[in-house]
């Protein structure tokens, strides 16, 4: 089973102030290809010979040619639509969702005193305007969670911390949707949070220079046009930098690897009762955000200009 249109996650957002540069990787006639997407996000311009984001990572300088599209004229695909290597996961890494795991587990103290890392399996990712399939035969608690998404552009290997964010190619939008009976019964997380279509990625990557990632931007979610999902980056319990250089110790992350940064407090599976994904139809909500703006209908991403 698959969610029809217009439920799932309402919007996934992350908002930070300045204009961003941000690269789509775009099906255009048959044909892909990454191009940047303008400041008010109603035209995309494709860099001539660029056919995957792969191709741009080292790059000094990114040029678009001459030819601007119609966003609306353009499917977007997720930005990675095949990463190389799975995704690296963070878990518990806000503040206030270690609280919430709290009340969850029946613990007193959730909040991790190592980092919690864990990887997730990704075929294909899901592209904005894309379905997440529901997996009904053997999911019955099918949850969301926003989360920053960080992206390396060059070989790290033992990188320190003050030198960590040099290795970034930018930043992303990625839900981590998740099985949680599957997630739990097996005693660790790879498999119910890895079944396919079960990693929405988009809708671009911003570059680093545009976005501070040192700042208070917002991350959000919305179920049906409400807000479950509502904290601020600086509340990470382990920072990007922190991240990078620690696994690059013992581990050389490549160019195109994906680090997810954990999710906030306000998962369906935090409510009491639980408020899981259930199929159904509502009215869709625009967002915008300065990195992206990211919009689900019923299992599904869209991107609003």
């Amino acid at each position: 089973m698959i969610y029809q249109e217009m439920y799932v996650i309402r919007r996934l957002l992350i908002i930070s102030e300045g204009y961003c540069m941000k690269l789509a990787t775009i099906r255009y006639h048959g044909e892909i290809c990454v191009g940047i997407v303008d400041a008010e996000a109603k035209t995309v311009a494709p860099i001539p010979g660029c056919v995957d984001m792969h191709a741009l990572f080292g790059c000094m300088d990114i040029i678009p040619g001459d030819q601007a599209l119609p966003l609306s004229e353009v499917e977007l695909l997720a930005p990675i639509p095949h990463p190389a290597q799975d995704v690296i996961c963070l878990g518990i890494n806000y503040y206030d969702h270690a609280a919430e795991s709290d009340s969850v587990t029946g613990k007193s103290d959730n909040v991790p005193k190592a980092a919690i890392y864990f990887s997730k399996r990704v075929n294909e990712a899901v592209a904005p305007g894309g379905e997440i399939d529901s997996h009904s035969d053997i999911v019955s608690d099918l949850d969301y969670e926003a989360e920053l998404a960080v992206v390396i552009g060059k070989e790290a290997y033992k990188v320190s911390e003050s030198e960590a964010l040099d290795y970034v190619f930018g930043y992303t939008i990625l839900n981590d949707v998740s099985a949680r009976t599957i997630q739990t019964v097996h005693s660790q997380w790879y498999f119910g949070k890895s079944l396919d279509g079960f990693t929405p990625i988009g809708p671009w990557i911003v570059t680093p220079d545009e976005f501070d990632i040192n700042s208070k931007a917002k991350i959000q979610s919305y179920v049906n046009g409400e807000l479950r999902q509502n904290s601020t980056i600086d509340m990470l319990i382990f920072d990007t930098a922190y991240c990078i250089s620690e696994l690059s110790h013992g581990m050389t992350l490549q160019p195109g690897t994906i680090i997810s940064m954990g999710t906030p407090a306000g998962v369906g599976m935090g409510f009491d009762p639980p408020r899981f994904l259930k199929p159904a139809a509502t009215s869709a909500s625009a967002c915008r955000t300065r990195v992206s703006r990211l919009l689900s209908r019923t299992g599904r991403y869209s991107i609003p200009a």
